[in-house]
């Protein structure tokens, strides 16, 4: 993988997406970076790292239990992200708060100058996430915390999505996909440590962690439409996909999808499915 060419990439994504990231009528992030702060359980006056913080779903509730004493830094490659998390931090008077446009893999910070390190999505899409975790150990004080969210990854479901989207979403429409992003080489780049949790466990312990723990729950998606969640699709993970996918070939798709996930809907109520997560949480002892 060329990395220059992937961090490119995904700043020029997320800076498009920025100003409708989860804001467009679809609840997932939001959610689960509340549960993941919740299990992290940052406590008053704790000094918080919040790795691609995009617009502050785990970085706002992390800020609000640390307190005035504690603090938040939140990084993200995104320049976009970041001034749409100042935003709200000035919207909400979250005077604790920092903001930095910040390569997440490489992060430049003293070592040993926080309690807990957050990344909600976030650290396990770093070209290299194992070797960043090791520096995220450096940056983390003695009985400091590391916790971050993925998929619950497996060899026969799509990448990245809920089980639902297996069926729907027709193989053939990946051929025009990057190399790298084909789902053999993700499986390759991401089932190999984060797929079952020896692997996790290890790769966590390599990096300098102890006291991994490992909890899959799900979180619920909420859309109001089928419609909604396409559109909401084009701002994150799955923009990949609708930007390599032939005009005609993307409106079939966009068609098809939304007829589907409707067709689950309760009448005029909202779409919800149930998304499974992997919670990891892991400590520092020196």
């Amino acid at each position: 993988m060329d990395e220059t060419a992937y961090k490119a990439a995904v700043t020029r994504a997320f800076d498009r997406a920025a100003a409708h990231y989860d804001r467009m009528g679809v609840e997932f992030f939001t959610p689960m970076g509340g549960r993941l702060v919740e299990l992290a359980a940052p406590a008053p006056g704790d000094r918080v790292l919040d790795v691609g913080c995009g617009r502050g779903a785990a970085l706002f509730p992390a800020a609000s239990l640390v307190g005035p004493e504690g603090s938040v830094l939140g990084i993200d490659i995104a320049p976009a992200m970041i001034e749409e998390a100042r935003r709200e931090a000035e919207r909400q008077g979250a005077v604790n708060v920092e903001l930095r446009t910040m390569d997440g893999e490489r992060p430049e910070l003293p070592p040993r100058s926080f309690d807990l390190v957050l990344g909600s999505y976030s650290v396990i899409f770093l070209p290299d996430a194992p070797a960043a975790l090791a520096r995220y150990a450096e940056l983390l004080r003695d009985g400091g915390r590391i916790a971050f969210t993925s998929p619950v990854f497996t060899d026969d479901t799509f990448p990245f999505l809920p089980p639902v989207f297996t069926d729907l979403i027709p193989r053939s429409l990946l051929r025009g996909l990057p190399p790298e992003w084909q789902p053999e080489a993700l499986r390759r780049r991401f089932n190999s440590w984060l797929g079952r949790v020896a692997d996790l466990r290890r790769t966590m312990e390599k990096a300098g962690f102890t006291e991994v723990e490992v909890v899959d729950e799900p979180v619920e998606l909420v859309a109001v439409s089928g419609e909604a969640w396409v559109d909401w699709s084009h701002t994150q993970g799955m923009r990949l996909l609708w930007t390599h996918l032939p005009q005609e070939e993307s409106a079939r798709l966009r068609t098809r999808l939304i007829s589907a996930l409707d067709a689950m809907r309760d009448g005029d109520e909202p779409l919800t499915i149930d998304t499974p997560v992997r919670f990891v949480t892991a400590v520092v002892r020196r």
